[in-house]
């Protein structure tokens, strides 16, 4: 899988959060490795796992895999001939109680997860071994069970313990005039009195050391010297037993090697999936279809980072229409919607519950690649268009019907013109390819592509006109558009600013319906573009209402024309019955003047009083003829006109 695309779609951050659900080292190597399949078995094994670990957690089981924890060393030494510890036993011991309680575990909730219960049916129970632990270990020491030698040796060695015992309390009482305080410490592993250095011929013994200002000498008294010497005898051979009990233990451990790593490997596996569960419903996720076609249908689908306070949204893709090319306003979701696609196609495909409502599809995507924001990089001292066109040249090469493309802002970071046409060749190269595309854009080229195209749809997200707020809700079938001005009002940007970005606007668009040629870049069907221009905010009106909605036009005006929700330039002023003719888009059309309402002056639109109007009514080749002939007579030329012939 792309990984760079991982990152992009924040798979990464929801990895993370599946490694903190483990408990167990050996579950996080799994939880680490763990990465989208392209195999449909292996994702319809995962994704009944993760069904049957939500559907544990929802009836409030708490699976036993607290145990686990520092396992993992242990079993490493297993094999290599070493002598385990009475506190590495316990923890085996501990463990395999563990491995016990999750096998009577998984076969009482046999009902609600038949498969992964049917895994502790593997699990080994070592019975001889846990038994051999449990008799000779306790509290982290060896049980005076474990051999009847130990016993007998340590019968010994206590009884010699409360004689020293005895007679250390008759030395403190015995020499009491000559101690520094009647205490018995020990020194160099013997029991010693502290004895005053002035009265030390008074206190017969051994001394075994003396205090940092010399005044204390501490004595072994004589009396307990031959006991000590037998206590020491006795401590070493219950050491030499210890070690013979350890190495038999240790012994029986390692004869267990396979089944002990078995018992881990299922272990692991369980934690494995209940953090997948623990995940899924971290976020609500829901059970889905795994479909063998190319498409993803998802309905009230929620990014799984942005909590239940994110809006729902239903997307199809690779069903009616393999590209969606999605318009709206900047912060209106458009990213946000690509990210939710890919993150839970990704999560499908990794076996994970999906924050969708049940009855959501997905196909199995071989290639997944997504191009949000620059991916820019200094090292490499890449602009943001050349990253673009790294990830689009990925995009390319892999693209076939099982690939899944996301692309944040088209024709963004470079010339709009030679961005939009390039971003309109690519998506004809992907549509070509069957590649499933979903893409972002701000341009009306590339609205105009999607409705032209089969197989395209457009969609936008919504905007409140009212709060000037967006919804972020996902209208599919329907182009949106921008609303730069809307939200630049909201953020305070100067109304008279305001104003006259609106009348560069809709000069703009005047020039690009009504003379093609004059636009600076187009894709090659920006002359069918139709912007709707709302009158109420043209120049017109930010110059006053005063003029008299009867006012004569003149030809090269710019008026709204009512019916056709759209603006058209005047060819012709009104005749005696008030009818006005009216180009729009190469057309001629006739309406009542009070069908018709001035929204620019011909002097606004165009420079001069001697402007040349038949640059924008008559057509480019009579132009150039007209321009040949005003310089010489030309044998056969001849200037075509049309009858007029007004609609």
């Amino acid at each position: 899988m792309h990984e760079a695309t991982l990152k992009r779609l924040e798979y990464d951050k929801l990895k993370e959060q599946l490694i903190g659900y483990t408990v167990s080292p050996a579950g996080k190597i799994l939880a680490e490795r763990h990465l989208p399949s392209i195999e449909m078995r292996q994702i319809q094994a995962w994704l009944l796992e993760t069904e049957e670990a939500s559907a544990l957690l929802a009836a409030g089981a708490s699976v036993p895999l607290s145990a686990m924890e520092g396992i993992d060393p242990f079993l490493a030494l297993l094999g290599k001939g070493r002598i385990y510890v009475e506190q590495e036993l316990e923890q085996l011991q501990t463990w395999l109680a563990s491995v016990m309680q999750m096998r009577r575990y998984m076969a009482s909730k046999r009902a609600i997860a038949p498969i992964i219960a049917s895994y502790a049916d593997s699990m080994h129970d070592c019975p001889q071994l846990r038994e051999e632990l449990s008799r000779c270990i306790r509290y982290g020491s060896l049980t005076d069970q474990a051999s009847a030698s130990l016993a007998e040796i340590r019968r010994h060695r206590y009884a010699v313990e409360d004689k020293i015992s005895r007679k250390m309390e008759a030395s403190l009482s015995k020499y009491k005039a000559a101690l520094q305080e009647p205490i018995v410490s020990k020194r160099s592993g013997r029991l010693v009195i502290a004895v005053k250095r002035e009265l030390r011929k008074q206190v017969p013994g051994t001394v075994w050391d003396e205090s940092a200002s010399g005044q204390t000498l501490f004595v072994e008294p004589v009396d307990v010297a031959d006991l000590q010497v037998e206590l020491r005898q006795w401590e070493a051979e219950e050491e030499r037993e210890r070690t013979v009990i350890l190495s038999g233990l240790s012994d029986l451990a390692d004869a267990h090697e396979a089944e002990l790593r078995l018992n881990l490997e299922a272990m692991a596996s369980f934690d494995f999936i209940m953090a997948r569960g623990k995940l899924s419903r971290s976020y609500d996720g829901k059970s889905f279809q795994l479909t063998d076609e190319p498409l993803i249908s998802l309905s009230q689908a929620r990014h799984p980072l942005l909590g239940p306070s994110a809006v729902p949204l239903d997307v199809e893709l690779g069903t009616s229409w393999s590209q969606l090319i999605i318009t709206g306003p900047n912060t209106g979701g458009k990213t946000a919607t690509l990210k939710t696609i890919g993150l839970l196609a990704l999560l499908a495909q990794s076996g994970l519950l999906v924050p969708a409502k049940e009855g959501s599809r997905f196909g199995i995507f071989r290639t997944i690649i997504a191009d949000l924001g620059d991916g820019q990089s200094l090292e490499q001292s890449l602009s943001t268009f050349s990253s673009h066109i790294r990830v689009l040249r990925e995009m390319l090469e892999s693209a076939e019907p099982r690939s899944l493309l996301l692309l944040d802002e088209l024709a963004a970071g470079t010339d709009p013109g030679e961005g939009i046409a390039l971003s309109i060749a690519v998506l004809e190269e992907l549509h070509q390819k069957r590649a499933l595309t979903a893409a972002t854009t701000h341009f009306n080229e590339i609205k105009q592509y999607a409705s032209r195209t089969r197989g395209c749809m457009n969609a936008r997200m919504a905007f409140d006109p009212q709060t000037l707020l967006p919804l972020y809700q996902l209208i599919i079938g329907e182009a949106g558009e921008s609303q730069a001005f809307a939200i630049a009002r909201r953020y305070g940007l100067p109304e008279r600013v305001m104003q006259r970005a609106e009348q560069l606007a809709v000069n703009r668009q005047q020039v690009t319906m009504l003379n093609p040629d004059a636009a600076t870049v187009h894709a090659e069907d920006s002359s069918e573009a139709h912007t709707e221009i709302d009158v109420k905010n043209s120049s017109k009106k930010q110059e006053g209402a005063g003029k008299s909605a009867l006012q004569p036009f003149q030809a090269g005006d710019a008026v709204w024309i009512y019916p056709l929700k759209r603006l058209g330039i005047v060819f012709r002023p009104a005749d005696a019955r008030g009818e006005v003719i009216v180009q729009v888009q190469g057309r001629k059309l006739a309406f009542n003047r009070k069908r018709l309402k001035l929204s620019i002056s011909r002097e606004e639109l165009y420079p001069g009083e001697d402007y040349d109007m038949s640059i924008v009514f008559d057509s480019k080749e009579n132009r150039k003829l007209r321009k040949q002939l005003s310089r010489k007579h030309v044998e056969g030329l001849v200037i075509e006109m049309e009858p007029e012939a007004f609609e």
